[in-house]
């Protein structure tokens, strides 16, 4: 039996998108042999030097601006993917992107970033014929992730499905399957072994982290945290912010027993499994990711946009608190010293609870529609 080819396209704007589609990927190839997959950053893979640029220029936007990313987010809201700017990626992307789909023949192609949704958006107008799915990753649905040419949606919340529907999508498109995250996420291994594997104690412990790109660098809160490693452990998880990284292990408030800093990891997994409390930016996936491993979270200055929404969500769903004044994380430090049974206790209380949801859903229904004699509404 021949396998089905699965192609999963993303960009490198923040890490959270890609992380999708390598969740995806793994929790596709768990659930059937029959399945191959591939995972591309489309403007990386089209264009290895000019993407790095646009991408740094997007960081040092999102770090020196904030307002400006907001107001341009609030602007474009309920707006698709303008003309030029599709004539742009057209003009872009066209003909590499249609000699890759020649190339891998896909059976179905998933988005997991507005751009590449658009592109074969666009490529689908012009005659290409296989299905396209996109994922939003984000507790929102703005504008720029809405194109007639998508023939599924796959959203983290009922309240994304609504807001869809109130934009034209027809409900036949769209399918609550939460943000899939890899399904290591969805395991709860022992204690023991990963406390080894990294030299930690089996003490409280709160694990600090700035999303892919490092960003939450907030000098006021990182020495307000140092305060307490007498008794509690913290893990700072700093991504590929090599220049924090460097600063704090020179520092010597971090120079402590109880204080662990890491670059770039592929073991969030792991870290939020001995963790007692995330401090975190709330973008889409390390919120997700944090849901299912049933971690009490603090959010730290959310970017306005999707990071607000996110924010939203998760504290409405008493899921998280954002950290609104230092008040809130010394609240958070006298719980874990004072009331720690009750904070594991709870956490238990969630991780059941959250259990009752299928982690591989969205894989599912990918499976689902790849089935010979389903056809897509």
């Amino acid at each position: 039996m021949a396998k089905k080819r699965v192609l999963l396209l993303s960009e490198g704007f923040g890490a959270g998108h890609t992380q999708a589609a390598y969740a995806l990927s793994s929790s596709l190839r768990k659930l059937s042999p029959n399945v191959q997959t591939r995972v591309l950053e489309l403007g990386s893979f089209l264009n290895p030097r000019m993407a790095p640029l646009i991408i740094t220029a997007y960081k040092k936007t999102v770090v020196s601006q904030p307002r400006l990313v907001g107001l341009v987010y609030r602007h474009q809201y309920k707006k698709s993917l303008n003309r030029l700017t599709t004539l742009a990626l057209h003009r872009l992307f066209y003909t590499q992107t249609r000699n890759i789909l020649r190339q891998l023949r896909p059976d179905l192609v998933v988005c997991t970033h507005p751009i590449p949704s658009a592109v074969i958006s666009r490529l689908k107008r012009l005659g290409l014929h296989v299905p396209l799915c996109t994922v939003i990753t984000d507790y929102d649905a703005h504008g720029t992730w809405i194109s007639p040419e998508v023939d599924r949606y796959f959203v983290s919340t009922p309240e994304v499905m609504r807001k869809l529907r109130a934009r034209g999508v027809p409900v036949s498109k769209i399918q609550v399957t939460g943000i899939p995250v890899h399904p290591n996420f969805w395991e709860h291994p022992g204690h023991d072994e990963i406390r080894e594997q990294f030299g930690l104690k089996p003490i409280p412990t709160v694990l600090v982290m700035g999303g892919g790109w490092g960003l939450m660098n907030d000098e006021v809160i990182h020495r307000s945290l140092t305060q307490w490693r007498e008794n509690i452990q913290f893990i700072f998880c700093l991504g590929h912010n090599d220049k924090i990284r460097r600063k704090m292990q020179l520092d010597p408030r971090f120079n402590h027993p109880n204080i662990h800093i890491f670059g770039f990891t592929r073991e969030i997994d792991k870290l939020m499994e001995v963790s007692n409390l995330l401090i975190t930016k709330p973008g889409g996936m390390t919120c997700t990711e944090g849901l299912a491993k049933g971690i009490p979270m603090l959010f730290h200055k959310p970017l306005p946009g999707q990071e607000e929404e996110n924010c939203q969500y998760f504290t409405a769903q008493g899921f998280g608190e954002p950290i609104t004044s230092l008040d809130v994380v010394v609240k958070w430090m006298n719980r874990l010293l004072h009331d720690f049974p009750e904070i594991v206790r709870k956490r238990q209380e969630h991780v059941h609870n959250v259990a009752r949801y299928y982690p591989l859903q969205s894989a599912q229904s990918i499976l689902d529609i790849l089935e010979p004699n389903r056809v897509l509404s």
